[in-house]
């Protein structure tokens, strides 16, 4: 039986994606009233720009004060769509303490802050849901908590974000170089004025953070995350990686160690074999590759940002969280139990792609690799050319530490016969 008083619902930010969301309240009203067993109401909307014209939003919604909306205390849930760290996060626990549950797609917020805010969502009894802070439209954060709980997640591998890869897609399809590609995406609406939180990691760091926390059980802030941007790659590094079958993608990669006992989490450009589920994944898609125990291997794939994809995800959420309200429970809280160190870049382990610019003389090879033996670094195969006394030596190797390998390069760049290093990239998925 369906009960007749609506739950009532604050919209905090009503740009792109919170303009979709209360679209979708309002047109598919009815559907959403028989999935969650009442009707929902959209009770205020708080904006920073009162006068713009916001179509099929009654004007008596509106509200600059988001502080007073959320204090109401009728309101049944908050959906924060205002992003940054404030006012968002005084706002939403404000929520809790006046009663409301929230639903949030605050990737930056929850990187940063995400345990204190679980801690005021427990403490009040409330739920936070916040799907649509990671890779869009893709259910992802649920199955991690929720599907996959009795499991054991050892890896998480993907492209959490559509500018990006949009970019390196447009360089590997067509030759282009960073800065034509990026002034594609720009054009195209793909990437913002200022592309800085997606071109240089920021974004996908917060939410490898939020993804690695759920997958291992364990409290991983963005600062805990190495991050390392896109902007250093060049049509050269795609023909490389091309003669290795492979392409490049922006990664977001988050692993438990072989023994179990660390994990880490990093964001950086990666070589990736054609082979890989990943590879495929074109212009501003999304993609997550999980590794379990017991599931194997599991893909999610999906449009990873956009107004309704994302208000997609939050409106998901926003049903979960008002089934819980008339059920008079709360969903997964923060699960945090496992409390893994997070491990140092320098421990992490893969293979590297390393160009060098080196004298095109006898013994130049021999001394390269006395230099990787010295360090530790086995090499697998290298590659060589020149002319005119000036060569290109690619050197690929087997998997070694992030230390083993900076090592290495130190010492590289003092041998006479090393003129520079063109590029060096991790090799991943494999």
């Amino acid at each position: 039986m369906m009960r007749t008083r609506p739950l009532k619902v604050a919209l905090l930010g009503c740009g792109v994606v919170g303009s979709e969301v209360a679209r979708i309240m309002t047109t598919h009203a009815g559907d959403l009233a028989a999935r969650i067993g009442a009707p929902v109401e959209l009770a205020g909307v708080a904006v920073r720009r009162p006068d713009r014209v916001r179509e099929g939003i009654d004007s008596a919604l509106i509200t600059t004060d988001a502080t007073a909306l959320v204090k109401r205390g009728d309101i049944d849930v908050v959906v924060e769509v205002i992003g940054g760290i404030e006012p968002a996060r005084a706002l939403i626990t404000t929520a809790f303490e006046h009663g409301a549950s929230v639903v949030s797609a605050n990737k930056a917020l929850l990187a940063q802050d995400g345990a204190a805010l679980h801690a005021a969502a427990e403490q009040h009894g409330k739920d936070l849901y916040y799907e649509a802070a990671v890779a869009g439209a893709i259910p992802l954060i649920r199955p991690l908590r929720e599907s996959l709980a009795g499991d054991k997640i050892n890896r998480v591998m993907g492209i959490v974000n559509g500018t990006t890869n949009f970019i390196l897609d447009k360089m590997d399809s067509t030759g282009a170089g960073y800065q034509e590609a990026l002034d594609e995406a720009t054009a195209l609406g793909y990437a913002e004025a200022d592309p800085t939180a997606d071109v240089e990691g920021f974004d996908a760091a917060a939410k490898a953070a939020i993804l690695a926390g759920i997958a291992f059980h364990t409290r991983v802030r963005l600062d805990d995350v190495y991050r390392e941007g896109m902007t250093e790659v060049t049509a050269a590094d795609f023909a490389s990686a091309k003669e290795m079958g492979c392409t490049i993608k922006l990664l977001a990669i988050c692993e438990r160690a072989g023994d179990g006992a660390s994990v880490t989490a990093r964001v950086h450009p990666a070589m990736i074999p054609l082979s890989h589920p990943l590879a495929s994944v074109r212009g501003a898609y999304n993609a997550v590759f999980v590794e379990s125990d017991a599931a194997g291997q599991l893909m999610f794939y999906g449009p990873g940002a956009g107004g309704s994809p994302t208000a997609s995800a939050v409106l998901g959420d926003l049903v979960a969280v008002c089934r819980n309200r008339i059920g008079g429970a709360t969903g997964p809280g923060e699960s945090a139990y496992a409390a893994l160190p997070v491990s140092p870049m320098g421990d992490v382990v893969t293979r590297y792609h390393i160009s060098l610019d080196v004298a095109d003389k006898p013994g130049v090879l021999a001394q390269v690799a006395t230099v990787f033996a010295e360090h530790g670094v086995s090499i697998d195969t290298v590659r060589q050319s020149g002319k005119d006394g000036e060569a290109s030596l690619v050197v690929v190797t087997h998997r070694a530490s992030d230390a083993a390998l900076t090592g290495t390069v130190e010492a590289l760049r003092k041998l006479d016969t090393v003129r520079g290093v063109a590029s060096i990239m991790r090799v991943e998925g494999e």
